[in-house]
């Protein structure tokens, strides 16, 4: 495993200092966290990029790819109703093609709370931590761009979709190849509700039933599976897969009214303004734009950099529980497939790992070898 370059000491005092201003507390949570949890977060794309590991007969873990959900545990396993946690230390992901570092540092902040905080003054001030983080680095071609989930689920719910389909989307908004797939099933007819008769009988069952009926099917036909995948998984998979299926498809009007919205990327105001235009025939995309004004006010307050202010309505994140304002700090040298640093709102993340409906959480990390000026080119 290669690891990082090691970014010289007084440049990353530099980068952290935002994040040590902020008051927070450090943690340092386990190297090795649970496979199912990733992928059910981030979906199997995912897996191809982590270093998994399994004792005998034990579940399957990984390297940790990320901070945000091993954060999200161990402030859920403290019971505390708030936090403010900082992290540094090493993370863990294949790199497309194998020419970059799998090893690399990150350092950043995640901050939990019940509510008593207007949303847009923590979203504005982790996101003008990890804009001056980034800065600091020394790199003058970086810019903010700013997305929000939200819009995107507003804009689903524009479109009386049925239930089923407009979910599907709503999970598909954060994941590029599940999205483009439901945009060119457009139009397309429905599948009988005969057909996948496997994953039809998988459905009606629970985890456990499926996976054992799976195995005994594997049996029965002298199939050894392989690819590290276990039953439970690959029936949750044939089942997802039958159910789209025969999922409503999107009519043309509908997906080119996401591809108008997902295309919208330029400076804030002008793309505001693009996505307000969409809203005229959207009222719970325009209804659900109101809070921006608000939002960009408390961004430049905090020291956000108007001139280098960017919006694209596709900024989302590998794992798709983000649900609100989502960022990233990019270096026109590095380009968008490599930010410097990203974040974002996911208050759905608590309670998909079993703490309270009310908790809210926002979050940002950093990469120092991209912000570094003599860094990664």
């Amino acid at each position: 495993m290669r690891p990082e370059p090691k970014v010289p000491a007084v440049a990353l005092a530099a980068i952290r200092a935002p994040f040590l201003e902020a008051g927070a507390e450090r943690v340092d949570p386990p190297i090795l966290q649970p496979l199912g949890l990733l992928l059910e977060l981030a979906g199997e794309a995912l897996r191809a990029r982590l270093f998994v590991v399994q004792s005998e007969g034990g579940e399957e873990a990984c390297l940790r790819p990320d901070f945000t959900a091993a954060i999200a545990r161990l402030h859920l396993a403290s019971a505390a109703a708030e936090g403010r946690y900082y992290y540094e230390g090493t993370a863990f992901r294949a790199a497309p093609g194998g020419d970059r570092p799998e090893e690399f540092l990150q350092v950043g902040l995640e901050i939990y709370d019940q509510g008593g905080t207007p949303a847009a003054g923590a979203d504005a001030e982790v996101a003008a931590l990890a804009w001056r983080a980034a800065a600091a680095g020394g790199r003058k071609d970086l810019s903010l761009w700013l997305g929000d989930v939200a819009l995107f689920g507003a804009l689903i719910d524009s479109l009386g979709l049925a239930p089923v389909l407009a979910q599907r989307l709503r999970r598909a908004a954060a994941r590029p190849r599940l999205l483009a797939a439901e945009l060119a099933r457009a139009g397309a007819e429905p599948e009988a509700p005969g057909s996948g008769a496997l994953a039809t009988r998988l459905a009606g069952l629970s985890e456990t039933e499926a996976a054992a009926l799976l195995e005994e099917v594997w049996a029965l036909a002298g199939i050894e599976p392989v690819g590290g995948r276990g039953p439970a998984e690959i029936a949750q998979r044939l089942v997802r897969k039958a159910e789209a299926a025969r999922t409503p498809a999107l009519s043309p009007a509908q997906a080119e009214a996401i591809r108008a919205f997902l295309a919208i990327a330029a400076p804030l105001d002008q793309a505001l303004e693009a996505v307000d235009e969409i809203g005229g025939e959207a009222p719970a995309l325009s209804a659900a734009l109101g809070g921006w004004a608000e939002r960009v006010e408390r961004l430049i307050r905090a020291g956000a950099p108007v001139e280098r202010l960017m919006f694209a309505a596709r900024l989302g994140h590998t794992f798709d529980y983000y649900d609100g304002l989502t960022f990233e700090v990019r270096s026109e040298a590095l380009g968008p497939e490599r930010p410097v640093a990203v974040g974002g709102r996911y208050d759905s993340l608590p309670a998909r790992l079993g703490g309270a409906q009310t908790t809210r959480a926002v979050g940002a990390m950093v990469r120092p070898w991209r912000a570094y000026a003599g860094g990664e080119a």
